[in-house]
């Protein structure tokens, strides 16, 4: 029969055994830069799409998903990416884009499969213009605690680590190319675009398979009317796309302060949840076996084995009542991670564009602005070629 004293050491190891904790680092992967200067006509322009929140995919599976928070996180993370990958030197114009852009060189592709101020983990996707997919893969990181201390990360992310890996991954790629690669890619880019002004007038130039590869098949005369007037077309688009970089950086620079907090506080609400879940968890299995130790004990015919199971069934009753606590307070920190999740609500909202050349009244998000710019420009093609 097992003693009193046995069960005590016991259901003290248990309750031990949940106040481990993990040793974790501020350093970052390093980020590759280019020294060499690379000629203009080898360089890749890079579009980075609004990341994907990942909202549907997580909302069955983890609780501490906040809608609004994840949409913010999007469009920052997607920001911070282009703006790590212009510190490598490598690329052309480096822009965050909508969805609906396609014609970068090198589209970069994002979601988000979870973050919470400890950890953030992404799935990547990179294709380029021709169709050819380069790579497909899910980067991870964990943050230090002192990852928010200002005095310590001097203003860097937290999660700096996995943008930085990202253009390295990127650059890795980019220098497998053959200068002529680079050369055609540019090209179809700029007969893609010119497609999808005057399909009747470009298509020729273009082959595209079934899987979506595409070729070029001649090129126009360099003096070619329609391709100077889309060359023209490209060049507002530009203007309206850097114009989106500005709102990005504003929305970044506005969005800085809430988010890092929010993330500070969501770390320490996250380790401390996962503390008191695995403690109480512990508690209730101690509390579990206590009883029923307790109860083996109790059935002792010595009148000390009595007493003994009595204070075990005692002990493992408030055991499980404590386990029950630690639940609940567990559960006020998930409610305490939604009121800081709204709280960031505000820094949000879209904005309305203005072109340097004129303002343009554009409804919804930037998103559906851009759409709506896009059939602009069809329509100031048409008027300017007659059609």
């Amino acid at each position: 029969m097992i003693k009193h004293g046995l069960w005590v050491l016991l259901l003290s190891a248990l309750v031990a055994g949940c106040s481990s904790h993990k040793v974790k680092t501020t350093n970052h992967v390093p980020i590759d830069r280019v020294t060499a200067e690379i000629p203009e006509h080898l360089l890749l322009d890079v579009g980075v799409q609004l990341f994907d929140p990942g909202i549907d995919d997580a909302a069955d599976s983890d609780g501490l998903i906040f809608p609004e928070v994840r949409k913010a996180e999007s469009r920052y993370m997607a920001v911070v990416l282009a703006e790590t990958l212009q510190v490598s030197a490598a690329w052309g114009a480096v822009r965050v884009v909508p969805p609906a852009s396609s014609s970068s060189d090198v589209t970069v592709k994002g979601k988000i499969l979870h973050s919470d101020g400890e950890t953030l983990s992404l799935a990547i996707s990179v294709h380029d213009v021709s169709g050819n997919h380069w790579f497909d893969r899910i980067y991870r990181e964990s943050a230090s605690h002192y990852a928010y201390n200002d005095r310590l990360v001097n203003g860097a992310d937290p999660f700096q680590g996995i943008y930085n890996q990202i253009a390295n991954d990127l650059l890795d790629h980019k220098q497998t190319l053959k200068d002529s690669d680079i050369t055609n890619l540019r090209t179809i880019a700029e007969l893609r675009f010119a497609r999808d002004f005057s399909p009747s007038a470009f298509s020729e130039h273009l082959s595209q398979t079934q899987d979506g590869q595409y070729a070029v098949i001649r090129l126009p005369a360099e003096d070619d009317p329609m391709l100077n007037r889309v060359r023209r077309i490209r060049e507002r688009d530009y203007l309206f796309v850097d114009t989106l970089q500005d709102y990005y950086g504003t929305f970044v620079r506005e969005m800085d302060g809430p988010y890092q907090t929010w993330r500070a506080e969501s770390y320490d609400a996250v380790v401390t949840q996962r503390e008191l879940e695995s403690e109480a968890t512990m508690r209730t299995i101690a509390g579990v076996a206590s009883i029923i130790g307790g109860i083996a004990a109790a059935g002792n015919n010595s009148g000390a084995g009595r007493a003994a199971g009595q204070v075990a069934i005692a002990a493992g009753g408030y055991m499980v009542k404590s386990g029950f606590d630690k639940r609940e307070e567990a559960k006020m920190h998930s409610e305490t991670l939604i009121e800081l999740g709204d709280s960031l609500e505000a820094a949000i909202e879209p904005q309305i564009i203005e072109l340097e050349d004129r303002t343009i009244t554009l409804s919804g998000t930037v998103e559906n602005q851009y759409d709506q710019w896009r059939a602009l420009l069809k329509e100031i093609y048409k008027a300017e070629t007659g059609l």
